[in-house]
């Protein structure tokens, strides 16, 4: 008999389905409240009597290479070993119950099937097939508690879990060979355990897929004895384990979910809430922030335009009443001298009312013009003065 092929067809794409699916945004909590699952896994079995069927298989390899009468002959006799590990893929299915969140009973059924064989050929080159199979069908209750986010998480998710089991054995675990067939006893309170650590991997419409790896230990005897499978055997009654190191993928469905929390529903998206939170709060205060700086910036270019109006308004002032001060004095030459220290006056006021107006950048230019005027004018007064005195 071959190896279960469509075993490790299936295995190979739940892993392969296990990775495409496997996104941070679709990872929630395993909501379900009732589930079914299926469950298969890669074991490594602790099976220690092999070493019964490889001691006959190299006694009846010494018995062929003893009956070779020629050199061509025992070049002819030939023989395959055992495997020094027992690796099968056994498969489970099962219900699923979670009474409280994150608080997980299963109630489920594995096979267990690991079939080794090997060939040896004779003197004359002759096949002798020689074969074994370990059979288990065990029955077992699990527990599995998700580990709260406080002791352990990456995405703020209860993801990590670790899982307990108890086994009953069933009818149809037993050993068969080449040479005879044994069966397990089946007690009532069973007899094997197991423990695991597990990940969700994954969470996607119902569908929920856990990665674990553990180790079961599942000893079973049985009322016949090795000798009665194996040649040379021994004569006490037979022991043996159908459990080992496994790692196992476990699909399951939902049947019946929790109704959706917004803490489950967006533990995910925990720090994409949080941000967009903060950039609401930093919007917000930007908004508050900006409108009393516009007032302020109101305010202050208030000012501004009222003091380029006075300025403007102060500077132009003195040049009106210079300009009245020559048509005065050009009108008038009799009285030039009164009017001209009126000027002077005049200018005298200008030069402090622009420089208590202008700013201090602007007063040294104002100021400069009206003082040459008033030379010029005094000047004149005296040029038409010497005139008017003449006969």
């Amino acid at each position: 008999m071959r190896r279960p092929e469509f075993l490790k067809t299936v295995l190979y794409v739940l892993l392969f389905a296990a990775m495409v699916f496997a996104d941070a945004d679709k990872v929630e909590h395993d909501n379900g409240r009732i589930s079914i699952f299926l469950q298969p896994a890669i074991s490594f079995l602790d099976f220690g009597e092999r070493q019964y069927f490889q001691n006959t298989v190299d006694t009846i390899y010494r018995e062929f290479y003893s009956q070779a009468l020629t050199e061509s002959e025992s070049l002819t006799v030939a023989k395959q070993d055992f495997q020094k590990v027992n690796f099968c893929f056994p498969i489970s299915g099962g219900l699923q119950f979670q009474p409280f969140r994150d608080n997980f009973f299963s109630l489920g059924l594995s096979f267990v099937y690991d079939h080794e064989s090997v060939v040896l050929t004779d003197r004359k080159n002759k096949s002798h097939h020689y074969e074994y199979t370990i059979q288990g069908m065990p029955l077992f209750l699990e527990y599995r508690l998700a580990i709260p986010t406080n002791l352990m998480s990456l995405t703020g998710e209860s993801l990590f879990s670790v899982a307990v089991r108890w086994y009953w054995v069933l009818p149809g675990t037993e050993i068969y060979s080449t040479w005879g067939k044994i069966a397990a006893e089946t007690p009532l309170y069973g007899g094997g355990f197991g423990f695991s650590i597990g990940y969700l991997i994954t969470s996607w419409k119902g569908f929920n897929v856990f990665g674990d790896i553990g180790y079961s230990s599942i000893p079973v005897r049985s009322k016949k004895s090795f000798a009665d499978i194996v040649p040379d055997g021994p004569t006490d009654k037979a022991k043996w384990n159908v459990g080992g190191l496994q790692l196992q993928i476990r699909v399951g469905f939902s049947l019946w979910d929790y109704p959706k929390i917004e803490q489950d529903s967006t533990a995910s998206d925990s720090s994409k809430v949080k941000s967009k939170d903060s950039t609401k709060t930093v919007k917000g205060k930007d908004v508050k922030a900006s409108k009393p700086t516009a007032k302020t910036a109101d305010s202050t270019t208030a000012p501004v335009n009222t003091t380029k109006q006075t300025v403007s308004d102060t500077t132009a002032t003195p040049a009106d009443t210079t300009i009245k001060a020559t048509v005065d004095t050009t009108a008038a030459p009799t009285d030039t001298t009164g009017k001209i220290t009126d000027t002077t006056a005049v200018t005298d006021t200008t030069k402090k009312a622009s420089i208590d107006t202008v700013p201090p950048a602007t007063t040294p230019s104002a100021p400069s013009e009206p003082k040459k005027e008033p030379k010029k004018q005094e000047e004149k007064a005296t040029e038409t003065s010497t005139k008017n005195a003449g006969p």
